[in-house]
Order: structure tokens, then C-alpha cells, then sequence
């Protein structure tokens, strides 16, 4: 008769380095210990950021600022590499070293504007600044979750190295969030933005708000007129559609008439061209559709008479005309 023990679940087990523990199990947070988890129990495999995302219903982003803690705090080490490295790269051996340097190369980013802050920095801060502290709770409170190290490091350097104040930071945190963008890569990128344009007091942010308020809902207005699937507009988009509603106020139908007109002759909608029709009525002080119609006419009837005067109406293809010209 054959006996054997039944280990269950301890049948198949992975260390953890105890300085994981010792020293980071307060410091460290929800990501990157399932992250380092993740990478400790799939060390020798071939496991690329994305994967790691898949698994973990995480953000790559998250993945990666994840993976940065790690190698701020030396639990996993920078391996010497060539430029031309792939980032999914196969650990060769069994080693928790090898398996940090190859998810290294995979969490590898384009470098920062300056060296982010280590955990360990950004907890004396957090100790050493009530205003620090309070940025830091109140980070939690508006996106309504814990925020990762990497979080706190990025809110960090956007008040130290910036300039922004804690008030102005959390203002643009929670626009983000009312906008449905609380990502931190969006949080980030929109906060450089502001302290480049010297967007550094509540007063200036509260204007700013409300430009890109009017900039969003003209979109949103756009996106109902012209029956287009929403999305995030391109710059240019944005622009166009804050200058016709907003500036010019050019009425729903005017501005559905223009694209239909794109669609008829172009085929699809293209940008630029309707927004040579809308300048140009507006140029012309047209405001309503029987303003529009009356101009088509006259335009028509005008071509028509130099075409009869030339005697070359046969020749010239009236609808071609029409549709190519007469109403850019």
C-alpha cells in the first residue's frame, strides 16, 4: 500500500524575500505587492507587462509604476542591457534576481521630466508635512480607492518639483474624475500642463475649469448633432467645435446641414471640410437654413446664366458643379 501526505495547497509554494516584509509591508501597497506576488510565483517564465495586466485586472501603467517600486527599493536589481532589448524577455533561471531584472526590462518607461522619489522619501514627507498628508488623504477620497506608491510619488513631484499647491492639485484630481479620466497618467499629464501655463492659484484653476467645460460640452453637442459615436475628440476637433458653438454660436441646423453636405460629397466626414462651409457662412452672415437655400439659388441661377452666355451649357456638367464647389 502505497501513503503519501495530503499537503493540499502546500504542495506547490514560492518564497518571498523577508525584507519584503521587514520592511516594505506598510510602505508597499495593494499594487505592487500583487504585482511582486505575480512575478515571484511565475519566475522563469515568460511573462510580458501585459499578461501581468490581464491577470491582475490592472492597468499596464499601474503594472509598470508597480514594477519601479521594486527597483527603487533594490528588492529586484537593474540588469545591464542593450538598447535594442525586447521588453518580453525569458528568465533564464529560477533566481528571484533573474525573474526582477527580466520584469524590469518588460516595466521599462520613457525617462521622466526628473528622478521620481523613492517610497521611503515619500513617507518622510508625508511625516514631515501636514499639507503632504492631507494631499495624500484627500487623493484617496476623490478617486475613491487606495493610491499606489507610485501614485504618491507622482502627486509628490507635482508639488515639489511643479510648484503646483496642494489645492490646485486636487482640483484638477477631481475634474478628472467628474470627466471620467481618473487615471493618473491623465492626472499627471493635465497638472504639467497647468503648472507650464503658471496655472498655480485656486482663482486661475476655477477659470480654467470652466474653459475646459465649455470646450467638453461643445464636443458632447457636436457628437448629438452630427450622430457620431462618442469619443475623445483631436485637438483640432475640439477646437472647431468650441469656435462654432461657442464663438460663433452657429445654430444645430446649420452645423448638421454642413456635415450632411460633407457626407454628400465627400463621402465621409472629413474636418476641414466642414469646417470651410461653417466659415464660410458665417463670413456671410448666414444664420438660418432659408438664408442658405436662398444663397444656394442664387448661385445656382448665377452659373447657369454665365454658362448660357457662353453657349457652353451642354458642355458643363451642372450637378458636378454643385457638388465638388458650390456649397464650400
Amino acid at each position: 500500500m502505497n501513503l503519501s501526505v495530503n499537503l493540499g495547497c502546500w504542495n506547490s509554494i514560492f518564497a518571498i524575500p523577508c525584507d519584503v516584509v521587514d520592511k516594505h509591508i506598510k510602505l508597499a501597497g495593494a499594487a505592487q505587492l500583487k504585482v511582486l506576488l505575480f512575478m515571484l510565483r511565475h519566475a522563469g517564465q515568460n511573462i510580458s507587462v501585459n499578461k501581468i495586466a490581464k491577470a491582475l485586472a490592472m492597468d499596464e501603467l499601474d503594472v509598470k509604476d508597480s514594477m519601479q517600486y521594486w527597483m527603487e527599493t533594490k528588492v529586484i536589481s537593474e540588469p545591464e542591457c542593450k538598447k535594442d532589448e525586447k521588453e518580453d524577455v525569458k528568465v533564464k533561471n529560477n533566481t528571484h534576481e533573474e525573474a526582477g531584472k527580466a520584469f524590469y526590462l518588460a516595466a521599462k518607461r520613457a525617462p521622466l521630466r526628473a528622478e521620481r522619489p523613492d517610497s521611503a522619501f515619500v513617507a518622510r514627507r508625508i511625516d514631515e508635512s501636514a499639507e503632504i498628508s492631507f494631499l495624500m488623504q484627500e487623493a484617496q477620497v476623490i478617486l475613491s480607492r487606495p493610491i499606489s506608491g507610485g501614485d504618491s510619488a507622482t502627486l509628490l513631484m507635482l508639488h515639489d518639483s511643479d510648484g503646483l499647491p496642494v489645492d490646485v492639485i486636487l482640483m484638477i484630481m477631481q475634474y478628472a474624475v467628474n470627466v471620467g479620466k481618473c487615471n493618473m497618467r491623465y492626472i499627471e499629464k493635465m497638472a504639467i500642463s497647468w503648472a507650464q501655463e503658471e496655472i498655480d492659484t485656486v482663482e486661475k484653476a476655477e477659470k480654467k475649469i470652466v474653459v475646459l467645460e465649455n470646450y467638453r460640452k461643445a464636443w458632447t453637442s457636436l457628437e448629438k448633432i452630427i450622430g457620431i459615436e462618442h469619443r475623445s475628440p483631436s485637438a483640432k476637433e475640439d477646437e472647431a467645435a468650441n469656435r462654432w458653438i461657442n464663438e460663433w454660436q452657429i445654430s444645430d441646423e446649420l452645423i448638421k446641414e454642413a456635415y450632411d453636405r460633407c457626407i454628400n460629397a465627400k463621402g465621409r466626414y472629413i474636418l476641414s471640410y466642414m469646417d470651410g462651409i461653417i466659415k464660410r457662412w458665417h463670413s456671410a452672415g448666414v444664420k438660418t437654413l432659408s438664408q442658405v437655400f436662398e444663397e444656394d439659388k442664387q448661385k445656382k441661377n448665377g452659373v447657369q446664366e454665365v454658362l448660357k452666355k457662353n453657349n457652353d451649357v451642354t458642355s458643363y456638367n451642372i450637378d458636378e458643379y454643385e457638388r465638388n464647389y458650390m456649397y464650400i
